[in-house]
């Protein structure tokens, strides 16, 4: 019912920012929950950000919060994640996603609670 499309990675140097856009299509009014995710070879993927999309609740992993801001264009439906002060450590495909199910806050963080996703986006911070 949706389709998630990501763009906007790249490669940047340290300190450097870049913002990724996940634009949606489909059936997004059932959308609960959109979310970034990050992952790098040999890991699973890591929660990054998710807002509400009803109001605007966002979450964060610690690693992430005072530089990354997840927003919303309902118009556009459209996702967006600011990426400042960017370290190398945040090199990674990152993937946007939706849920549309109104799983349990519990998923929020993890990749079970979505059901969409997008194709992924490289992201490359050299040092």
């Amino acid at each position: 019912q949706v389709q998630l499309v990501e763009s906007g990675g790249g490669l940047v140097q340290a300190g450097g920012s870049l913002r990724l856009s996940c634009a949606a299509s489909g059936r997004t009014l059932s959308t609960y929950v959109m979310g970034w995710f990050r992952q790098v070879p040999g890991k699973e993927h890591e929660f990054v950000a998710a807002i509400t999309w009803n109001n605007g609740g966002t979450y964060y992993v610690d690693s992430v919060k005072g530089r990354f801001t997840i927003s919303r264009d309902n118009a556009k439906n459209t996702v967006y994640l600011q990426m400042n002060s960017l370290k190398p450590e945040d090199t990674a495909v990152y993937y946007c996603a939706a849920d549309t199910r109104g799983s349990s806050w519990r998923s929020t963080w993890s990749p079970t609670g979505y059901d969409y996703w997008g194709q992924g986006t490289q992201v490359t911070v050299s040092s």
